[in-house]
């Protein structure tokens, strides 16, 4: 097989590639416009495979798009390109509603004509996969407001509810807003031309690589440089994190094995509040780097981001139950291998701010 993916130079896409080169025989285009958070750096391992080949493309430019395809003759398309960071779709909509909204839609027409152009047997065996996220459905009941139930229970049973694929749409940010119109377009572009689509929506990912202006890698970098670990509001918002290793797994067989026109839910079975997680992130770094004082001691508490959605939990057994896959990590080995990688890695991790982003406070009113 041979895969366009989209995004291939940010954290998940490059996670997926590097799956791909290392785990099956498949070919990869890697198409990326390279923003500030796309670096190349993070597919080192695998670029000089004869698989492997890049092509700085932005999804809103229809005419490269129909060149890529035209050249390549991809087997199938996994659509991860994006602008992700909610803080930044605060300060900065329309970026989000033009690579969001616009680049899906451009990469829908461009998929479909080229689909169309086919072979009987290779047009059925074609693929778009649009991998979306767990935030289009808006938020879940906190356990704060039910104290008589527990976090983490499948719906249906004695706990709160969590997403099933089914969970009716109500983003609440900017961000989470355009990805679900993404997801109503690629739906849109199956049910009228026929198109043949696959979706996922995952949960929190957290791994190497992660650029640092999300919450993992942000606390990791700023416990070592002696800064504040902002916590927005009282830090009891509730996610369920999943390694992206995990994702990646869950994202190729979804494109080899998953039903056409199915949407399947990605979840890492580990809902946490996020003052948890910076605790055993500032107690994993207290025994692999230790100082005098505690980590614990740099945590600050701030203004929650506006519209903060308290809770989401991703009911994952649709994707265990037809296709046989589940999380290999739980969050304590992955949340340890992520650390360790930070710690490992502090040269790339000074290279990808440069310049961009020095982890300052985004998503202000």
């Amino acid at each position: 097989m041979k895969i366009l993916v989209t995004g291939g130079a940010g954290f998940i896409g490059s996670a997926v590639i590097r799956h791909i080169i290392n785990n099956t025989d498949d070919e990869v285009v890697n198409l990326d416009k390279l923003t500030y958070a796309g670096n190349l750096e993070s597919l080192a391992p695998v670029s000089d495979s004869k698989r492997y080949t890049f092509e700085q493309v932005d999804i809103c430019n229809r005419a490269e798009l129909d060149r890529v395809l035209a050249q390549h003759q991809p087997d199938a398309i996994m659509h991860l390109a994006a602008e992700s960071h909610v803080d930044r779709s605060i300060d900065g909509p329309a970026e989000f509603i033009q690579t969001n909204i616009v680049g899906t839609y451009t990469l829908l027409e461009a998929a479909r004509h080229y689909w169309q152009t086919m072979g009987a047997e290779q047009k059925t065996q074609f693929r778009f996969h649009h991998i979306s996220t767990d935030e289009v459905y808006g938020d879940l009941p906190h356990p704060a407001d039910h104290p008589s139930l527990l976090a983490g229970e499948r719906q249906g049973g004695e706990g709160l509810p969590m997403f099933i694929e089914e969970t009716a749409y109500a983003p609440s940010s900017p961000y989470s807003a355009s990805k679900a119109s993404s997801d109503h377009l690629v739906r849109a572009w199956q049910r009228t031309y026929g198109l043949p689509v696959l979706i996922t929506n995952c949960s929190n990912n957290y791994g190497p690589y992660h650029f640092p202006e999300k919450l993992i890698p942000l606390v990791i970098l700023n416990a070592l440089e002696g800064k504040p670990l902002p916590i927005y509001g009282k830090g009891d918002q509730i996610r369920d994190w999943l390694y992206v290793e995990d994702h990646a797994r869950a994202l190729y067989k979804v494109l080899k094995e998953g039903r056409i026109g199915d949407t399947y839910n990605i979840g890492g079975h580990n809902e946490k509040q996020n003052i948890e997680v910076v605790h055993i992130i500032c107690d994993i770094l207290q025994q692999l780097r230790p100082k005098e004082s505690s980590y614990r001691d740099q945590i600050t508490y701030v203004q929650d981001r506006p519209g903060h959605d308290r809770r989401y939990a991703i009911d994952a057994s649709k994707i265990q139950q037809e296709l046989g896959w589940v999380p290999e990590e739980t969050f304590e080995s992955g949340i340890r291998k992520t650390v360790q990688w930070y710690l490992d890695n502090a040269e790339w991790c000074q290279r990808v701010q440069d310049g961009s982003y020095q982890r300052e406070r985004l998503g202000q009113l």
